[in-house]
């Protein structure tokens, strides 16, 4: 463990907020290449923790310390609500993944998720795609998501992206009792690879998107390609539509945001959507039918993690993606039941899971 941020690190982990006894928090760092990162190990409860790497130019370390301890807690949930043989974890690297070097400070911090020996496996995240992948996979066992494992022009974000879709059309049944989206207002925030991923599917299905992301030439495919309408990217939450699907980077569910809320759904891709806790209660109360984030976007790793305890297949990954239908729906079912939020359902059965491991 490695000191980079200013004062002592033991005292910022375990006095963060964020810190909800994780197993172990790496800082690595390598002079010869300018590497600064964090690995994060929530939880190896239900099996080796799993969860993507992170490139991010943060402003400082303690931004950087905060995403990785809420990503890999966020990972632990998902894996156990998706039914996963894995655990939690999370690792970012601070920098800019235009950077020259990246391929050098990709190789240094496999080599430090190498020195784990399987306890946790990463694979592609925001500004580590699968190529980049293949190029951590030099120095470690433990890489998956790689473009060599799928066939050519593959991105194993479509399986992220299909679980999205697979969670939209279960919460639209669920707050609209509509089988279909033929005619269904989506409005999807953020269009990157899963994004723009995502805005196909409900395209295909006949969805009417509103889109919005602060690259113009992204806005102005998904509008050429599927007849979407753009709007202002700090406007989006407030469109009217039928769907909000927030697929950009978390915290964007909050006090000033959630007022102006019109959908009737919120359900994307985005980790850690919820500012706080609260703001799962403020939806509800407010009638908008919450999906949590980890849940419906758990399609990813149920694609991709196969090759950690299974065979790559992707029939089979494609039809465990499929089974996201049935879990949101008994999550949403179960949160009217009992009067609960969404998110307190999710996580209630995510620590049931975790326990029932920890006590076998």
């Amino acid at each position: 463990m490695l000191n980079f941020i200013e004062g002592k690190v033991s005292k910022l982990v375990f006095d963060h907020l964020d810190f909800d006894s994780h197993e172990q928090v790496i800082f690595c760092r390598d002079p010869d290449v300018g590497l600064k990162g964090i690995i994060a190990v929530h939880s190896t409860a239900l099996g080796p923790a799993a969860g993507g790497c992170r490139m991010h130019p943060y402003a400082t370390g303690q931004e950087a310390l905060t995403d990785v301890l809420r990503l890999s807690k966020g990972m632990t949930y998902k894996n156990a609500v998706a039914g996963l043989p894995l655990g939690g974890g999370k690792c970012v690297i601070i920098a800019d993944p235009n950077t020259p070097n990246k391929p050098d400070l990709l190789r240094a911090f496999a080599r430090h998720i190498q020195s784990l020996q399987g306890r946790y496996w990463t694979a592609i995240d925001i500004g580590v795609g699968p190529d980049d992948a293949d190029i951590m996979a030099e120095q470690c066992d433990y890489i998956f998501a790689r473009a060599s494992q799928y066939e050519e022009g593959f991105n194993p974000s479509s399986f992220t992206a299909y679980g999205g879709f697979i969670g939209i059309r279960a919460s639209v049944k669920s707050a609209l009792g509509r089988d279909d989206l033929k005619g269904v207002r989506v409005a999807v925030q953020g269009l990157g690879a899963t994004g723009y991923a995502l805005s196909k599917h409900l395209h295909e299905a006949g969805a009417l998107l509103t889109v919005s992301d602060v690259r113009g030439e992204a806005v102005d495919r998904v509008v050429a390609e599927f007849g979407a309408t753009a709007v202002d990217p700090g406007q989006i939450h407030s469109a009217d539509v039928d769907v909000f699907a927030p697929c950009a980077l978390g915290a964007g569910l909050n006090d000033e945001t959630i007022p102006a809320i019109r959908a009737k759904v919120v359900c994307g891709l985005a980790n850690n959507q919820l500012k706080e806790i609260r703001h799962g209660k403020m939806l509800a109360d407010r009638g908008i039918t919450y999906v949590p984030d980890y849940v419906v976007n758990a399609g990813g790793m149920m694609g991709a993690s196969t090759v950690i305890f299974s065979e790559l297949s992707g029939e089979k990954s494609l039809a465990q993606i499929e089974g996201l239908h049935e879990t949101i729906s008994a999550i949403l079912d179960r949160a009217k039941s009992e009067g609960k939020t969404t998110a307190e359902v999710a996580d209630t059965i995510a620590n049931e899971r975790i326990s029932a491991a920890q006590n076998k």
